[in-house]
């Protein structure tokens, strides 16, 4: 499927001549499949994340790289110019335009992963009021937990005990080993973590609340950015994108429009 996607001169003639010889250095946080995770061989990186970025590269002609970075360092890394693009189930919300310009790629809603047999009977978020909840510090779980918790308090119930980790597999761990009794991921991811019946975990879909996720780059790199989105309409509007996610089963992640910035 990737492998027959043919560069698109309208997408490359948007392309900065910086990048059509030295190629895109994108960056990911591994461990938040099926979005992102290690191959059978420990060493390449695969995913829906990978899939798109290595789709976009070939769309705008040019060779890529991939690396694994922790999740708050990606960011700092698109202001050093050590990386180009990052592609890492990122939510796109004000904060992180502030210096970071996102190309919207899919949309999700999240879910709360228990242990399997949901033993302490969570359905919403107020049934975790005064309760420990793991999530992975200056994501959106972390944010998204923060509201809850604080609806807790305006109806008059304890807040959430949040303990912050610095990845999704370490929230995960939290909770397998009943350190927490809850953590908080986007729904797709949340469904694939439950479906593996070594984790041990059941998924809980939160009702509402889906949010836009991008692709990023410094803001610096605004020509960069417009490339990107037009390589991402245009797999759009072949099909091929839809391939991709279908390929991973995420497909009702899928959105019609490649925007920028579209996030709330």
């Amino acid at each position: 499927m990737i492998e027959g996607i043919e560069p698109s001169a309208e997408a490359a003639a948007l392309l900065p001549d910086e990048f059509k010889g030295k190629g895109l250095r994108w960056v990911t946080s591994v461990g938040y499949p099926p979005m992102e995770e290690w191959a059978s061989d420990g060493e390449g990186i695969i995913g829906v994340d990978p899939a798109i970025g290595h789709a976009i590269s070939r769309t705008l002609g040019v060779s890529m790289t991939i690396e694994d970075q922790e999740f708050n360092s990606m960011i700092p890394g698109l202001i050093s110019k050590r990386y180009d693009v990052l592609a890492s189930s990122m939510t796109d919300n004000a904060e992180r335009r502030e210096t970071t310009t996102f190309i919207n790629y899919v949309s999700a809603g999240n879910a709360f992963l228990v242990s399997t047999g949901n033993p302490e009977s969570i359905e919403t978020p107020s049934d975790l009021c005064g309760k420990i909840i793991a999530v992975v510090d200056s994501g959106s779980s972390a944010l998204l937990a923060e509201e809850f918790s604080a609806e807790c308090e305006a109806d008059g119930k304890a807040p959430y005990e949040i303990l912050a980790f610095g990845g999704d597999s370490e929230a995960n761990l939290a909770v397998q080993s009943g350190r927490a009794v809850a953590t908080i991921g986007d729904y797709p991811v949340a469904a694939a973590r439950a479906a593996d019946p070594e984790n041990k975990m059941d998924a809980i879909e939160i009702e509402g609340g889906e949010s836009l996720w991008g692709l990023g780059v410094d803001n610096s790199n605004e020509e960069l950015a417009k490339a990107i989105q037009a390589a991402l309409q245009e797999l759009i509007d072949n099909g091929t994108y839809l391939e991709i996610l279908e390929a991973w089963s995420v497909e009702g992640m899928a959105v019609e429009e490649a925007t920028i910035n579209g996030g709330a």
